[in-house]
């Protein structure tokens, strides 16, 4: 039996589902009695430490969950839960920790994009048998801004390279915690629940250091989901955002079928974009909770869900918040949400007054679940003029692609109700208020290039990713292995997505990393047969 720690916020079907797949048995505690009775515990923890910290008092589990770990328990924690072990964090001065291992949680503070997000590999640091069965060689997904800094190295148990080292994991006696998601790393991710729930007798993984760790580009499979002309859900695929044939949806497969595909296929994220739902109330559409459920147990990488997060009111008057709608997404499986047409509203809201109210879904959302939870995806399409004054609230660049009569100029508009409608806001800008409102990632697109096969938009993609300090996926014209590549070695993205070639087989993730492997940082995928 596992007991397994939910504070409230955060994913927790995922490692539930990953638990369960390995065979145990999830009791979810529901008081602090539960704690202190355990066999073993899971504290898997996303968002603010705060937050963590304020709702583990609230509820009692505080004070238990210290008695346990202080007894030397069996126990993992998962990523907030690792940091929650330290006295005190960055992320909320004057609220102390757990004080179990003593030592601080700091914020990456370097060149790179934070969060720190994707798939890294380990160096192991001391014997241990949570890592049995692996070759040390494998990369883990992390999503965080914030890291462990302990002052006695010797609870160090492995560490990974971001621009600087830090540690990734820790042991201290039978208390084990990760900043990796395991539950979201794939086999060798469930490899180490695994040892976690039945140690091999004897089996260990000996110190091993590989030299410095880089993080993987990442490879999304992208999943546009509506209901079909039978009322089916259906993935579909747009032509520039027309997602119609001969009159009919294009009905390319089952949604939870074409992810796990992808998800056995190798690869590293799987999006959802509702295309059609949510159009009165986002809470009823449950055909896609649904769909969300099941994929999360079977697929044990990311998930991503987007299409209305934001506020309603109900039939009955009721209202909800985003950070309401939202919560729904993350218990039924979802990892991040995406933020699209109301992501316009609410920086055209800021720009009007420069005043941040905290009541923006962004706002909400990053601000209990962290800002890695939250993905705005823009749809931005090319205007061009014959000068940069011709657009001189817009962020405008000079184009290799010139315009229809010549025009050397262009600025990225920003688009609302998918695609159908132009706004005064550019990409640029857009991104770079969101980043301040407390998005943790962009997803680009293009209405140019969508379904053109032409390859992605380098030039938006470089004026974006360059604007921001958060992570980038560049969407929209991928048409080969080669334009992948292209991507990666000319702008500073550190993940790009398809759809449409994906689902048609024309090219396979497969056949994306395969190319890409030794040119560039990707993740090897293998299957572990024990699992």
């Amino acid at each position: 039996m596992i007991t397994l720690l939910d504070y409230g916020a955060g994913n927790v079907r995922s490692v539930i589902n990953a638990l369960e797949k390995l065979g145990a048995t999830v009791r979810v505690a529901a008081s602090p009695d539960d704690i202190l009775t355990a066999e073993k515990l899971v504290f898997p923890g996303v968002g603010n430490f705060g937050n963590m910290m304020r709702v583990l008092h609230e509820r009692g589990y505080a004070k238990v969950l210290t008695a346990y770990l202080k007894a030397d328990r069996p126990f993992l924690g998962i990523c907030l839960g690792l940091q929650a072990l330290f006295d005190s964090s960055e992320e909320a001065p004057g609220i102390p920790g757990l004080g179990i291992i003593p030592g601080s949680v700091r914020r990456f503070d370097i060149d790179l994009s934070v969060p720190h997000m994707g798939w890294n590999g380990v160096n192991i640091t001391k014997d241990s048998s949570v890592f049995a069965g692996l070759s040390g060689r494998e990369k883990f997904y992390f999503v965080h801004s914030y890291h462990v800094a302990p002052e006695d190295r010797a609870c160090v148990l492995t560490t990974t390279d971001y621009d600087i080292e830090f540690v990734s994991a820790v042991q201290q006696g039978n208390i084990v915690a990760t900043q990796f998601h395991p539950e979201k790393s794939g086999g060798a991710g469930l490899a180490v629940l695994k040892n976690f729930l039945a140690p091999a007798p004897g089996g260990r993984l000996p110190r091993l250091q590989m030299g410095k760790t880089r993080l993987a580009k990442r490879i999304i499979a992208c999943l546009d989901v509506r209901a079909d002309d039978a009322g089916n859900l259906v993935v579909t695929k747009g032509d520039q955002y027309d997602v119609r044939e001969n009159g009919m949806v294009r009905n390319l497969g089952a949604p939870v079928d074409l992810a796990r595909r992808y998800y056995e296929e190798g690869a590293d994220e799987i999006t959802f974009l509702n295309i059609t739902g949510f159009r009165d109330f986002p809470l009823e559409d449950l055909p896609m909770l649904a769909v969300l459920k099941e994929t999360s147990r079977h697929v044990f990488v990311p998930l991503t869900i987007g299409g209305g997060i934001r506020e309603y009111t109900d039939a009955a008057g009721r209202f909800y918040s985003a950070l309401d709608t939202a919560d729904q997404y993350f218990r039924s499986g979802a990892d991040k949400i995406s933020i699209g047409s109301d992501a316009v509203k609410i920086v055209e809201n800021y720009l009007k007054t420069g005043v941040k109210t905290g009541n923006s879904a962004i706002e909400q959302i990053s601000k209990v679940y962290g800002n890695q939870a939250v993905v705005i995806s823009i749809d931005p399409r090319r205007v061009y003029v014959s000068r940069p004054a011709d657009a001189a609230e817009q962020h405008v660049i000079e184009t290799e692609t010139l315009g229809p009569a010549g025009e050397r100029y262009c600025w990225f508009q920003c688009t609302v109700r998918g695609g159908r409608e132009g706004r005064p806001v550019d990409a640029v800008t857009l991104a770079k208020v969101c980043q301040e409102l407390g998005a943790g990632e962009i997803l680009l697109n293009s209405i140019d290039r969508d379904g053109t096969h032409a390859g992605f938009d380098i030039e938006m993609i470089q004026a974006v990713s360059d604007a921001v300090s958060i992570p980038v996926i560049a969407s929209s014209g991928a048409g080969s292995v080669e334009h992948f590549m292209e991507v990666f070695e000319k702008t500073k993205v550190e993940a790009a997505l398809a759809a449409g070639i994906f689902h048609r087989n024309e090219v396979p993730i497969a056949a994306v990393k395969t190319f890409l492997e030794g040119k560039t940082e990707v993740r090897a995928t293998k299957k572990y047969e024990a699992i």
